[in-house]
């Protein structure tokens, strides 16, 4: 079997990365391809198998690949060949309106484009009944959801996550002791990713100074963003170029989103969640809009200034005991299969 993996279009990370690990502990002889981005080679492990992202190998391996598995569209215009199954894993549930939801933001062509790769999808991987629907519908498709929960998300539930986090905050140089908050934002359709003029939402070098020694403030922004935070400061980490934010999720003792897919990967662990949203009604009201409603739904306080968000971020005891209820409530409707089995279900649900 020659299995092909895409995971954000050139990195080694996400579902694909799971499905990628759980395929070799079997050890039977199946082929193995990643597509590349050459600025992501670094973290991928010595000996996988790469070609370039969007180069004729690529498409080449495509071509003879009996099974593609990916987590978001391919970059480049390419149909299965008969018997080929076509894993979509996608990245996550979404918070933020997309696809056929949020059609405003493409021009027709790319739209069309988009839809003919989704009908060549065999299956479809989904969080659960709520956040699967949401998916088919979002990408008007009609073929197999499979509701096993997301491969990703299974280390952050494993029982060697205490020594995976251990590893990670070592190469991260986070002393022992010292509390990190992880911020990882979305992108907003309206801002020129590649400007690096652009202000961030949040003042990072001001957080780490507020929250005190014994603080990191660790900045993962959007793959899609190629700007970096700027930010000079002993205590401000840019984690962008971190392979997978799953490691950063365990390394991290906090973590502030604002409408990222993230938050439903993180509300079924044990890491305080809070939503710093500064520019909510811009952007549910003129950019994407939500699947769910914030005020209703938060597995954490929505906070929109930066005080409230340090205020919060110095009282976490208090505010995780606040919101356990709706945390809670949260996870049983979106994430009820983030227990570390996702990749083994969904291996034997894709026959794979």
């Amino acid at each position: 079997m020659r299995v092909v993996y895409n995971s954000f279009n050139g990195r080694y990370a996400d579902s694909p990365r799971a499905v990628h690990e759980a395929l070799l502990a079997r050890g039977d002889g199946t082929e193995h391809v990643w597509l590349l981005d050459e600025r992501h080679r670094a973290g991928f492990p010595e000996g996988v198998a790469t070609v370039g992202v969007g180069t004729p190998a690529a498409e080449d391996a495509l071509r003879r690949a009996d099974v593609v598995v990916a987590n978001t569209h391919m970059p480049l215009d390419w149909e299965p060949t008969p018997g080929c199954t076509y894993v979509q894993t996608w990245h996550g549930t979404p918070l933020k309106r997309i696809h056929g939801d949020a059609h405003t933001q493409y021009d027709d062509d790319l739209m069309a484009r988009l839809q003919a790769e989704v009908d060549r999808w065999s299956c479809l991987v989904g969080p659960g009944a709520a956040g699967s629907e949401l998916l088919r519908s979002a990408f008007r498709y009609s073929g197999p959801v499979l509701s096993t929960g997301y491969p990703r998300n299974d280390v952050l539930h494993a029982p060697d996550a205490g020594e995976r986090r251990a590893a990670v905050r070592a190469r991260l140089g986070l002393a022992e002791g010292e509390r990190a908050v992880l911020y990882a934002p979305t992108w907003r359709d309206d801002e020129d990713l590649a400007e690096p003029g652009v202000p961030l939402g949040l003042d990072a070098a001001r957080l780490a100074d507020h929250l005190g020694e014994g603080w990191r403030v660790l900045m993962r922004l959007h793959y899609f963003v190629q700007r970096v935070p700027g930010v000079e400061h002993e205590r401000v980490l840019d984690v962008g170029g971190h392979p997978d934010i799953a490691d950063l999720y365990l390394a991290a003792d906090a973590f502030v989103t604002d409408y990222s897919s993230s938050l439903f990967d993180v509300a079924p662990t044990s890491l305080p969640v809070l939503l710093y949203a500064y520019d909510l009604e811009h952007y549910r009201d003129r950019l994407r809009g939500f699947y769910l409603d914030l005020d209703e739904e938060s597995p954490g306080p929505v906070v929109r200034t930066q005080d409230a968000l340090e205020d919060a971020l110095l009282s976490l005891p208090a505010v995780t005991d606040a919101w356990a209820g709706r945390r809670a409530a949260f996870v049983e409707r979106w994430c009820p299969h983030d227990d570390g089995g996702a990749t083994a279900r969904l291996l034997e649900a894709a026959r794979l």
